[in-house]
């Protein structure tokens, strides 16, 4: 079956917009970041937040990841109830509600989470009690991304001796998320902080860096134990920009049909906002990458309208074409859908249940 033949059938058997991934494209990707891993003597924890998938998850375990990373609770639940049996929850946990779910979880399979504050902290032991087991917790640290984290080293040796003194919360390292040019900076934090906690008895098992775009970084931070990478699972048009992959790495496309051509140099088609999501991806131009006609711009959306610019294009495309297009952010386009339609090459193999898709607790 040739692509052409392929877009035409996705559309006759799923109707469009349809996310379809490619598996042959995904195992490949899995394969290059676990030999990245390899190489620099780092584990692989993926983050799962791309997927949001049991199955791809136990594609990357088998491959061998140790562990996975999850950003919610209730992913981390969908996860372990997939198999998962190590999981990195990456985010501040609060309030009773989460504590009692926490809990029980961690009485099923090994959890750690992330920490940046007092209060946070003040409420995991509840967990802990609940589950019976004392419960792993890292420092989250900022070193230069402005999003979560402790922003000094003397932050850092405060939080870590807080958690260590806590009934049932053991001190298990460091979680950082650097920016990709900040390594020096990331190295001379985690250096200091690493100093002041050992002078209290405490050493960290864990230091956990993450992100996509930090893969060709790996190695490069003295005492890094693990990488969290997600989008490299997909990957988008953002990695595209940033330059870590290529067309060829990208395993998702959202396959679409133009519906209108009202004017020359203007169409719609059938995926907007609630399809290919508002996310501009860091200051991209258009909203994807339409691999048959890449001059052509996603100039804007409404929710189920995908408003083209074709001005640039010398070949336009015609009402009832299917095209294929690279999301800019592919993580919250996943999070849209309640299936993926998964293919090899140009041939269709099934659906795929996105069984995390809206776990935002």
């Amino acid at each position: 079956m040739s692509i052409e033949a392929l877009k035409n059938e996705v559309a006759r058997q799923f109707g469009t917009p349809a996310v379809v991934i490619d598996l042959d494209v995904v195992e490949r990707n899995i394969a290059r970041v676990q030999a990245l891993c390899d190489a620099a003597g780092i584990a692989n924890r993926p983050h799962i937040k791309t997927h949001k998938s049991p199955v791809i998850a136990a594609m990357q375990r088998d491959a061998g990841a140790r562990g996975i990373t999850c950003q919610k609770l209730g992913e981390a639940e969908i996860m372990a109830e997939g198999g998962q049996d190590d999981i990195l929850i990456a985010y501040n946990l609060l309030g009773e509600e989460k504590m009692a779910r926490l809990g029980r979880l961690l009485s099923q399979v090994k959890v750690t989470v992330a920490a940046d504050n007092p209060v946070v902290v003040a409420g995991l032991p509840e967990a802990a009690a609940i589950a019976g087991r004392d419960l792993d917790v890292v420092v989250e640290c900022d070193t230069g991304r402005k999003r979560a984290g402790v922003e000094t080293v003397a932050e850092a040796v405060a939080l870590a001796r807080d958690i260590a003194s806590r009934p049932g919360l053991s001190f298990a390292g460091f979680m950082l998320y650097p920016p990709e040019d900040a390594t020096a900076e990331t190295q001379a934090f985690l250096d200091k902080a690493t100093a002041g906690i050992r002078e209290f008895g405490l050493e960290p098992r864990i230091v956990s860096t993450g992100g996509t775009p930090n893969l060709r970084n790996l190695g490069k931070i003295k005492g890094a134990t693990e990488h969290r990478a997600g989008t490299s699972v997909f990957n988008d048009r953002m990695m595209l920009a940033a330059g870590v992959a290529g067309l060829e790495d990208c395993a998702l496309t959202v396959y679409a049909t133009v519906v209108s051509r009202a004017g020359p140099e203007r169409g719609i088609l059938d995926s907007g906002s609630k399809t290919l999501t508002s996310d501009t991806g860091g200051g991209l131009d258009g909203h994807g990458l339409i691999l048959e006609h890449p001059q052509a711009r996603i100039a804007r959306f409404a929710e189920e309208h995908g408003f083209l610019d074709l001005s640039a294009c010398n070949d336009r495309p015609s009402i009832g074409d299917v095209v294929r297009i690279v999301p800019n952010h592919v993580c919250v386009v996943v999070n849209m859908v309640d299936r993926l339609v998964t293919v090899r090459g140009d041939r269709i193999v099934g659906e795929l249940p996105v069984a995390a898709r809206g776990r935002l607790t």
